[in-house]
């Protein structure tokens, strides 16, 4: 599993390949697409803490924070949302596997939550707008104002729940909070504002029926261009379907380099980052839409390749006729690459 570990001492970010075993988490370097051994360090994981999520750095959501019994703090960065929970959650049980008492009062539970992977926020709004089965905006009074198309928290929460969006009222409030942050919902009048400000993500949204909340496009306000949906806002807001480190070869310098590959579908999009830079903005991507895939033979190097090849090369071709060449670590990994690519072709 690739993730961003930082340095010590100096702040720098750099992808590692993480293993967990037990009471204790691997790490190894990270070359060339494939993990080098021996590894490079581990973190026992007995009295540690774990914080997911980690919001100490505003442009890097994806993180979780291990503090170990010596004070020692690590970052880890996760290529997704889900795959960040998934990782705190398996660590999580890991650090109390010793006190089975302790699994019970997770806070991680109320601070992580995974949506099922078939399901998207798009189609949860999608739903919750719907006039026959969606959620009615009415208006509301709070504190002697009236507030016009809004919704009560509390019926926000029954609504996820009847709709099996959620298994508890913690998972809906959860989720709700997620919606607020991806800014399909806001928060209306000064009680729900305020538990905003009071900064928990789970606590954010406030499962209760003095809370108003309301869809955030029926508020038709003036939009700056700065808030006007980019395409590369669009491209990006597909369900993430998988993703991996691959190792790319450059367009101009033919040099191999490996990045964090997100494989997004409707719409179906292939985005590469550069696992050293702080941002969180892909530095390439294209359509996948007409394209092609195909694997490359693994003896001798096809013509267009140059450089550091290690074999289990393969190919995408844009419907603009544009060559990217992929190395992945293994065989196996190059094929669940190519399958799921092509469904979306």
């Amino acid at each position: 599993m690739g993730r961003d570990g930082r340095g010590h001492i100096v702040h720098n970010w750099k992808a590692r390949w993480f293993i967990l075993r037990q009471n204790t988490l691997l790490y190894y370097k990270f070359e060339g697409g494939r993990k080098v051994t021996p590894p490079k360090g581990r973190i026992l994981l007995d009295g540690c803490t774990i914080t997911c999520p980690c919001l100490e750095y505003e442009n890097r959501p994806l993180l979780i924070k291990l503090k170990t019994q010596t004070s020692t703090e690590y970052f880890l960065e996760a290529c997704s949302r889900e795959e960040r929970d998934a990782w705190a959650f398996e660590i999580t049980g890991a650090i109390h596997a010793g006190q089975p008492g302790k699994v019970q009062q997770l806070h991680l539970l109320k601070n992580s939550f995974k949506l099922p992977p078939h399901i998207s926020l798009h189609r949860i709004v999608d739903k919750m707008r719907d006039s026959s089965c969606g959620i009615r905006p009415s208006p509301n009074m709070e504190q002697g104002s009236t507030y016009k198309k809004t919704f009560i928290g509390s019926s926000l929460v029954d609504w996820l729940l009847s709709n099996g969006f959620a298994a508890s009222r913690l998972e809906a409030v959860t989720l709700a909070s997620v919606l607020m942050e991806e800014n399909f919902l806001r928060p209306v009048g000064t009680r729900s504002m305020g538990a905003i400000r009071s900064g928990d993500l789970s606590e954010q949204f406030l499962d209760d029926s003095t809370a108003l909340y309301t869809f955030a496009e029926s508020c038709k306000k003036k939009i700056s261009p700065k808030e006007e949906i980019s395409l590369s806002t669009m491209e990006l807001s597909g369900t993430v379907v998988k993703q991996g480190y691959l190792a790319k070869q450059g367009h101009k310098r033919k040099n191999w380099k490996v990045r964090r590959f997100v494989l997004r579908k409707d719409p179906a999009f292939l985005h590469y980052y550069d696992p050293s830079k702080e941002e969180n903005r892909p530095v390439g991507g294209f359509s996948l839409r007409g394209s092609l895939v195909s694997a490359l033979e693994d003896n001798g190097v096809p013509t267009g390749v140059k450089g550091n090849v290690q074999g289990n090369l393969f190919k995408v071709i844009t419907k603009d006729d544009i060559h990217y060449y992929i190395q992945a670590s293994s065989k196996a990994e190059r094929s669940e690459w190519i399958e799921a690519i092509k469904k979306l072709t």
